[in-house]
């Protein structure tokens, strides 16, 4: 019997083979973006190759309202307690499926009150036709899993957890990313205001330069109407920037788990940004390992390949081996005497299917059927992450080029702004000169705030490219970076926080970093096995 326990059917799980390329783009790899001096959020960013990433990426903005805010978001958002919540169910079924590995064990016990016939032969040995009969019976029944179905079963549920555990660490990266961009897309619209009322005061300054000239005769009422619709054009400006603010207000109120009456107080602005010098360009071998939505389709693999083994061995014999042992008597005090003999049944049963409609095979069937999907969305999932990686490192070498030359139309423009009002209040330059040079000078100052605010936003999509970091999070670091990182259950997961009320919100403390909320996720799947499933790159 231990010979055949051994046996396990159906496909064994093994990693895909990791992908040979040493770059993510056809051309030329960017070693680092072009520099734009003098000019805020200019430096060159170098691309250093594994360059490890730290648990809270976040941090190299180096901004503390930011990093407040992520772990304000980290403790509070429902969308991360619902991943904690999933993946702990996914534990707890796959314990549940790991018990029947073991013998079950059940106790009964009953006692009735009996009245026989006359007719009928009395059942006691007393002779009597009235009498109570008792019994207590302790049953062990064990399904020997000689094929292997109960394990894969565990198997299964095991890979879903880690499955989960991933899911739970895209969930972390998602948010905190998404903190990342409201705050820096904040930040941007704060310049696009701050730039639009520059240009609205500049413009009343011309309308009251035309209008005085206006009283002495010196401008026509044409010249002071075309710079009146000028300047309410530019005022119109204001109120969609403005709401666009207003909608990213809510947005970080709703990403750190409040209600939009209760917006956060940290504010941003792109002053208060710095900048990383230094972005991580890990091997593609390696991002396939850091990148939780790809781990968590690999655990799918895993999942579905031992449902397949779960489904074969439902077509195979089931053996059943039982045992009942207790005491039967005629009266509770007797009950378990010495002077009665125990009742004692041991048997064995074999059930196979003879015939089901074929219900069986289309289960197996379907179960392969499941497996192959599985493997193709590990796929899709895999080329995805390379071009997210390699998009945002175009994207970045293509942010550095944009803010250079946005740099120069917005100092060049400044330059013609003010020599075009100087000429203005010479009397050499008409309406339509200066109105020309107002709306380069608004189009150039707009353009150069939103190239500032591309890089930070790019640069926190390359940190989520490549994974986050979460690697690191453990609490004696990560010695050994190179090593496959294993998802590991959260530890004190923060509880779920109360509706907001009228009540001031307590400050976080300064000491309490993310690291405490947040943690990897579930226990490692079962030990790898031994057939192969190919490489998921074509080579």
């Amino acid at each position: 019997m231990l010979s055949l326990s051994a046996c396990t059917v159906g496909p064994d799980f093994v990693r895909p083979d990791p992908p040979r390329d040493k770059t993510y783009l056809s051309g030329p790899s960017p070693d680092t973006t072009a520099a734009i001096p003098d000019v805020l959020g200019g430096d060159a960013q170098r691309f250093v190759t594994d360059l490890d990433i730290p648990a809270q990426w976040w941090q190299v903005y180096q901004s503390r309202p930011l990093n407040d805010l992520i772990q304000q978001a980290l403790v509070a958002n429902p969308d991360i307690h619902a991943a904690m919540q999933s993946l702990k169910l996914a534990q707890e079924n796959a314990k549940a499926q790991r018990a029947a590995l073991f013998p079950l064990v059940t106790a009964t016990g009953s006692g009735t009150h009996n009245q026989q016939s006359t007719v009928l032969s009395p059942t006691p040995a007393s002779g009597s036709s009235v009498f109570g009969l008792f019994t207590g019976l302790l049953n062990i029944t064990y399904l020997l899993d000689i094929w292997g179905g109960t394990r894969r079963a565990a198997e299964s549920l095991d890979a879903t957890a880690e499955s989960q555990c991933f899911l739970l660490e895209a969930a972390y990266l998602t948010l905190t990313s998404n903190v990342v961009v409201a705050a820096v897309t904040e930040a941007s619209l704060r310049g696009q205001i701050a730039t639009a009322e520059r240009t609205i005061t500049i413009q009343r300054e011309s309308l009251a330069l035309l209008q005085r000239r206006f009283a002495i005769g010196q401008a026509s009422r044409a010249d002071v109407a075309t710079q009146e619709a000028a300047l309410a054009l530019s005022e119109a400006t204001l109120p969609p920037l403005r709401n666009q603010l207003s909608q990213q207000r809510h947005l970080l109120a709703q990403l750190t788990g409040r209600t939009t009456a209760h917006v956060p107080a940290e504010t941003f602005d792109l002053a208060s940004l710095a900048l990383p010098q230094e972005l991580p360009a890990n091997l593609p071998s390696r991002m396939v390992e850091q990148r939780p939505d790809i781990r968590s389709a690999e655990a799918n693999v895993h999942a579905t390949g031992a449902q397949v083994g779960v489904t074969t061995a439902a077509l195979l014999p089931q053996f059943t081996f039982g045992l009942t042992y207790g005491s039967t008597a005629t009266s509770f005090d007797m009950l378990f005497s010495d002077a009665l003999g125990p009742t004692v049944t041991v048997g064995a049963s074999l059930a196979q299917t003879v015939l089901d409609g074929g219900a069986s095979l289309a289960r197996r069937r379907a179960a392969i059927a499941a497996w192959e999907q599985s493997k193709a969305v590990y796929r899709s999932t895999a080329l995805t992450a390379f071009r997210n990686v390699a998009d945002t490192m175009r994207t970045l070498e293509s942010d550095a080029l944009t803010l250079r030359a946005a740099a120069n139309a917005e100092r060049a423009a400044k330059l013609s702004l003010d020599i075009t009002r100087n000429r203005q209040v010479a009397g050499d330059a008409g309406i339509l000169e200066v109105l020309n040079a107002e709306v380069t000078y608004q189009q150039a100052s707009l353009a150069l705030v939103q190239a500032r605010a591309a890089r930070f936003s790019d640069t926190a999509a390359l940190f989520q490219a490549l994974g986050g970091g979460w690697w690191n999070r453990d609490v004696e670091g990560n010695p050994t970076p190179a090593r496959r990182a294993i998802c590991r259950a959260p530890k004190n997961p923060p509880k779920p926080q109360p509706w907001p009320d009228n009540k001031p919100r307590a400050a976080p403390e300064p000491d309490v970093t993310p690291a405490a909320a947040p943690g990897p996720g579930a226990a490692a799947p079962t030990q790898p096995s031994r057939s192969s499933w190919g490489s998921i790159f074509g080579r």
